[in-house]
């Protein structure tokens, strides 16, 4: 019998960053996915490398067992394992994908390594409905902005990525200056729902007119010579001088300004393209007026929007478990050799 992603179990890993997560996917579906969230960098205002790597060593074994138990699949049931390769933070990535390759030596199956960006990718198809191809990708996290065309499976043309800050990183830095704490882009998000976003008319950055592309350094000067300007004070000052209304305008104004690029630039990918259906996944894509508005402007121009639920928002082995299965159904193993890499574009999976 040939080997399909709907006729094997495979194990996806991911620990990239500071999310330690493995899910099951059995004939095609996530049976589990397990994610266990390093809530110690708060304290540090962002992802400490060293606490996030000795952090998935105490968790990586324990992870995994439940998401085997919780998908009633024992190991020698498996029919193949997938671990995120890249990009992230290198000895985060060392745990998982280690992991990863001795288990499946032992067991003797299939081993792939997967690409983080594609996993978010492909995570519009852990459920139904999904988008036909091609279609156009809004990936936007804490690292990562991205426009990618995907014409076919593991066919893609990258369109437009950051210059500089990420969305989320933008977040995270406009948060840490409010003293909202890390990580920022739900507080924000909760806080600009109480808030007027046309309050500050903080500016909205495309750079050149024919590229994709996105920069988000500019939006988040802005909030700091605001704050100065407004007397609110240096960085991590604010929220004590502008609670209230005053905070949530500030909230509401800088988030409008950074959906209003994502969206423009993702309409505008599926202009260029052709396409009728955009995907937008990533950690971001959970931010609430994101979603709302790319839905909204896309409707308006009978596109269609396809989103993952929350849970596959974030970093999770569900997402790395599918784009596992699909390379693993292709041919598409890896050897035990191959290293975690920090810098990983989307189309540059080493296997």
């Amino acid at each position: 019998m040939s080997v399909t992603r709907e006729n094997i179990t495979v194990l996806g890993i991911e620990t990239s960053c500071d999310e330690t997560s493995a899910a099951l996917l059995v004939r095609g579906s996530v049976a589990s996915n397990v994610i266990s969230s390093q809530l110690i960098h708060a304290r540090y205002g962002g992802v400490v490398p060293e606490l996030a790597s000795r952090a998935h060593q105490r968790l990586i074994i324990q992870v995994v067992e439940e998401a085997l138990a919780g998908a009633g699949v024992r190991k020698e049931d498996l029919g193949g394992i997938a671990a995120t390769q890249g990009p992230g933070l290198v000895g985060a990535l060392l745990v998982g994908l280690s992991f990863g390759k001795a288990l499946a030596f032992g067991l003797g199956i299939p081993f792939t390594a997967v690409n983080h960006m594609e996993g978010h990718l492909y995570s519009v198809f852990l459920e139904d409905p999904s988008p036909a191809y091609p279609f156009v990708a809004l990936i936007v996290s804490g690292g990562h902005t991205l426009l990618v065309h995907v014409k076919a499976p593991f066919t893609h043309v990258l369109l437009g990525e950051t210059l500089d800050d990420a969305a989320g990183e933008a977040f995270d830095k406009v948060a840490k200056m409010l003293g909202l704490g890390y990580p920022g882009g739900a507080v924000i998000d909760r806080l600009a729902s109480l808030g007027d976003p046309s309050a500050i008319a903080f500016p909205r950055s495309f750079p050149g007119e024919s590229t994709l592309d996105f920069s988000f350094s500019g939006i988040k000067t802005s909030v700091l010579y605001f704050l100065r300007r407004e007397g609110l004070g240096e960085p991590g000052a604010a929220k004590a001088r502008a609670a209230g209304q005053r905070l949530a305008d500030i909230c509401a104004s800088f988030q409008a300004a950074v959906v209003d690029v994502l969206v423009a630039r993702a309409l505008e990918a599926a202009r260029r393209t052709g396409v009728r259906d955009i995907a937008l996944a990533g950690g971001v894509s959970a931010n609430s007026l994101l979603r709302r508005t790319l839905r909204e402007e896309a409707g308006k121009r009978g596109l269609n929007v396809y989103t993952p639920r929350l849970e596959y928002c974030m970093d999770n082995g569900a997402m790395i478990a599918y784009v596992g299965s699909m390379r693993i159904a292709r041919g598409m193993t890896s050897p035990f050799d191959v290293p975690p890499l920090a810098r990983l574009r989307i189309a540059e999976t080493v296997s």
